[in-house]
């Protein structure tokens, strides 16, 4: 007698989620994240003033403040061009992306079928634009309103001050993961911000600093965007050092964004 011979079928569980999590950067995700962003940020005009008039307003006081030295204001307003807009995009981008995270806007977005990356390239995109008129606006006001005296193109300055405003934004989108309130937010910018000013070359060469003083800002992409400032100061055609000083905050400002990237994740109970 021969026994008859049963297969057994496993069936499918019929629950079985598919995988929707986004396997690439898509240009769709990322424009409705800016989008989003800039909406509400359109809702808060101190934050608008803050990042637009703020820089503007630092450099028509620091004009007339060498009022009767305008060579004083020469010399460093190309290196301030650069640097207030990275300090205010620090600030307005830790704390805005810090109420998101508290909010628990960060988690339910990463829930949805969106990538760390669109997030991150949108908010970039968001303040990146809000840079961009900073940027230029400081700029016309220090050439052509407050007379600060250039070698080089109008342009090449423009081109360092964006390029700062995104390693601020960068460096605001990092620093957010590891606070836990806005104070604590505002609280990172001694820490982050003060060694890079104090150790640029604003206030003395590199060169005439302690040697080891010189290796740390070396490592320092603030001492590049004055570098960079200082060669469109001097010299009438971009030179290989401004290309290399720009592409290094350019660089910097990647790196920290894919380190932003990095820590937004999904934070559970």
């Amino acid at each position: 007698m021969t026994t008859p011979r049963t297969t057994t079928v496993t069936p499918t569980p019929p629950n079985t989620p598919p995988n929707t999590s986004p396997k690439a950067l898509s240009a769709a995700r990322t424009t409705a994240t800016t989008t989003r962003v800039l909406r509400q940020l359109t809702h808060d005009p101190r934050t608008i003033a803050l990042l637009i008039l703020i820089p503007c307003v630092m450099l028509l006081l620091l004009r007339y403040v060498f009022d009767a030295n305008p060579r004083t204001f020469d010399s460093i307003g190309a290196s301030l061009l650069g640097i207030f807009p990275l300090i205010t995009m620090f600030l307005v981008t830790s704390i805005a992306t810090l109420r998101e995270r508290t909010s628990g806007t960060l988690e339910r977005l990463l829930a949805m079928p969106l990538g760390k990356g669109d997030l991150i390239a949108g908010y970039a995109l968001a303040f990146g634009t809000l840079a961009i008129i900073q940027s230029a606006l400081a700029t016309g006001l220090a050439v052509w309103f407050l007379g600060l005296d250039v070698t080089g193109s109008p342009w090449l300055l423009l081109l360092v001050a964006l390029l700062d405003a995104l390693l601020g934004t960068a460096l605001g989108l990092f620093v957010s993961a590891f606070a836990a309130s806005e104070f604590q937010a505002v609280q990172f910018m001694p820490a982050v911000i003060f060694p890079q000013l104090l150790l640029c070359g604003l206030f003395t060469p590199r060169d005439n600093m302690h040697p080891v003083l010189e290796t740390i800002s070396d490592v320092l992409p603030m001492s590049y965007a004055v570098d960079g400032m200082n060669e469109v100061l001097h010299h009438t055609d971009m030179t290989a050092t401004f290309v290399r000083d720009a592409l290094i905050v350019a660089g910097c400002a990647l790196l920290v964004l894919a380190l932003g990237a990095a820590t937004m994740r999904r934070r559970t109970a």
